[in-house]
């Protein structure tokens, strides 16, 4: 579990595609401090296994259904990169529940300065922007941010960046058509599978009929 608070960019040494993975390798310092074989670390927002470290750098292994749903595989020698260790079980919840479980993509269609913030808007598909509202925490390469807007009508959310998070993390580096990963809040991912669940579920060796909860179903018990 990550929390979005990225504790500093890596630049990629080298990825190695194959014809559905891929191996790749990041320069780093501070997310190797106390790291082992095995541990996870958040690229991107992306949580990967580290398979080696050896100097400075850092290997993970990237499967199949990681490419599909990220922008890992666009990356390149070079490329900056957000990077995370795993929540210590006596570390601070700066940001928010990060699973590093990416939902999808989206594609930054507009950059704005305010004074000392930058808005940054994204377009992305409605099966993710139906998880974003206003005021609510987004995932968006890995770094928590506060939801700011929310547009249904062009599919679009965003965020304002202030200047310490512009300069701590790659955000404000990429430009517009730039991918970004992102990952809903996974409370309201849980809270919107159970609204929509209707079938009947097997609890134990008992089939029980799990009823449809509406505004109905909340205002009758009480809601």
């Amino acid at each position: 579990m990550f929390t979005g608070i990225i504790e500093e960019m890596g630049t990629i040494s080298s990825i190695v595609l194959g014809s559905l993975s891929a191996v790749i390798t990041i320069q780093a310092s501070k997310v190797l401090e106390g790291s082992l074989v095995g541990d996870s670390i958040a690229v991107n927002g992306v949580c990967l296994t580290v398979t080696s470290i050896h100097g400075g750098l850092f290997t993970a292994d990237v499967m199949a259904e990681t490419l599909r749903r990220s922008s890992l595989g666009s990356l390149s020698k070079g490329s900056r990169v957000n990077l995370e260790r795993a929540m210590p079980a006596n570390g601070r919840f700066g940001g928010h529940i990060v699973s590093g479980h990416i939902d999808g993509t989206g594609t930054i269609v507009s950059k704005a300065r305010e004074d000392n913030a930058v808005w940054v808007t994204i377009n992305t598909d409605k099966c993710i922007l139906k998880y974003i509202v206003e005021k609510g925490s987004v995932a968006i390469d890995g770094t928590s941010l506060t939801v700011a807007g929310v547009s249904d009508s062009d599919s679009t959310f965003s965020v304002s960046v202030i200047p310490h998070t512009g300069e701590e993390t790659i955000i404000l580096q990429k430009g517009t058509g730039d991918i970004v990963n992102l990952e809903n809040d996974v409370i309201g991912k849980y809270v919107g599978r159970l609204l929509s669940f209707k079938e009947n579920m097997p609890v134990g060796n008992i089939s029980s009929s799990v009823p449809e909860i509406t505004m109905d179903f909340l205002m009758e018990n009480g809601f």
